[in-house]
């Protein structure tokens, strides 16, 4: 088969596109043949040994597939040979075929589409792990959405509308914002022309919202904390800016606030039968319309390396994915 193959971290230009054996699945796992595979901002930092995750190389980078299971290991009942599945793979997801362990793979509805699918598992699993189990935002409340056009931006503006929340939008341009608008978005800041403080408390009349989701890090993150209201909940879900910040923790106090951290990985591997559960909310929303995955654009995967580097250099909106047949 062929993949995308990391021999040695470095720069993400270095991965090549080469004919490798095809695995063959040991008791509990599963062979699927991908047919998509999102890409997602860790791909980039774990070909560069930059992730917390090192893998033995080499390894395809590639966190999210959607296929057709073609292999079943010993004592593997579900899914079953022949299934639509889509599946958390850490890596490995930018080849012809992968193996996953048959307790990830989530059963797809036959209307699905495939790149949709391979859009979910990450970047949903995130935003609704985030919102609904995290930040417990109800109907009613104020969402701040920070870096609202990229792929787990969009996918948080689209959940918050959905759990009934007044969601505010904040991203760098006007393009980018129209995006956010278009999914669903109540209000819209750009941050890179705009005060971020300000702004927000003039939408909420100085009461402040009640969850940040927090995906970007950086210079951000604190104006973002301290426009929280009494109660809020700051979801620290990655640092796409580059920069770690350091809050002050005496406004946790003054408002009552929360600080809560978003690790979705240890949360599927610690509760899988939650994860499933949410993935089957997620499902059912999708197939309802209530959310879409907005996959900008796609690439072969021959040119996954350009897909990968397209977002690590942020001239991605939405989501990317890597159609693999």
């Amino acid at each position: 088969m062929k993949a995308l193959i990391c021999k040695a971290f470095g720069p993400i230009d270095t991965l090549s596109l080469v004919e490798v054996a095809t695995p063959e699945p040991v008791p509990g796992e599963v062979l699927i043949a991908v047919e998509a595979c999102s890409v997602n901002f860790p791909d980039a930092l774990i070909v560069q040994g930059k992730y917390q995750f090192k893998p033995a190389f080499p390894f395809s980078p590639g966190g999210d597939v959607a296929g057709i299971v073609t292999a079943v290991g010993e004592g593997v009942t579900t899914p079953r040979i022949g299934d639509r599945v889509m599946a958390l793979t850490g890596w490995g997801g930018m080849a012809e075929a992968v193996i996953v362990a048959a307790a990830a793979c989530v059963a797809l509805p036959a209307k699905i589409d495939f790149a949709a699918a391979a859009a979910i598992p990450m970047v949903y699993g995130t935003s609704y792990h985030a919102l609904h189990d995290r930040g417990r935002l109800r109907a009613g409340e104020t969402l701040l959405v920070l870096g609202a056009a990229g792929g787990v931006g969009l996918a948080a503006v689209q959940i918050g509308k959905a759990l009934g929340a007044t969601v505010i939008a904040a991203a760098s341009g006007p393009e980018k914002l129209a995006v956010a608008r278009e999914q669903g978005a109540d209000h819209l800041i750009d941050y890179a022309q705009e005060d971020l403080r300000g702004r927000l408390k003039s939408i909420t009349g100085a009461k402040g919202v009640d969850v940040v989701f927090d995906p970007v890090g950086g210079g951000f993150s604190e104006p973002a904390f301290r426009s929280l209201g009494w109660d809020g909940r700051h979801l620290v879900v990655g640092f796409a800016g580059g920069t770690i910040p350091a809050l002050p923790l005496n406004l946790a106090l003054l408002k009552a606030a929360s600080l809560v951290g978003v690790f979705f990985g240890q949360f599927t591997a610690r509760a899988p039968e939650r994860a499933a559960a949410n993935f089957r909310v997620l499902l059912d929303w999708l197939e309802a319309g209530r959310i879409t995955p907005v996959v900008s654009q796609s690439f072969p995967l021959a040119e996954g390396a350009s897909a990968i580097a397209a977002l690590a250099e942020r001239r991605a909106v939405g989501k990317l994915v890597v159609k693999v047949r």
